[in-house]
């Protein structure tokens, strides 16, 4: 397999950094409150991994941070359910580069 370009490297790292906060999401609203430890630990993922997504998370206004540990916040569902509209854009744009 030939050696991936750069700025195609960085896209598949974005799209498995966007698969990697979803599951974090979905983990998140099935166990809530969760702490880091936990998280990390039901994800098999390293915890400051774990702590970069929560932050991130928590800027866009998806997760809430509490004593008990994190929670999904309102947004939660309206996010989950726009999904597929979000990913089907997202293939457009893809279609429509190939195509050019």
């Amino acid at each position: 397999m030939e050696k991936d370009i750069s700025m195609f490297g960085r896209a598949a790292e974005e799209v498995d950094l966007i698969g990697r906060h979803i599951e974090m999401l979905k983990v998140t609203r099935e166990l809530q409150p969760i702490g880091i430890i936990r998280l990390s630990e039901a994800l098999n993922i390293p915890r400051h991994k774990v702590r970069y997504s929560l932050r991130l998370l928590e800027k866009d206004g998806l997760i809430v941070a509490t004593n008990e540990g994190a929670m999904v916040s309102e947004l939660y569902e309206e996010f989950i359910n726009g999904l597929p509209d979000r990913f089907d854009d997202l293939i457009g744009r893809i279609n429509r580069i190939r195509q050019g």
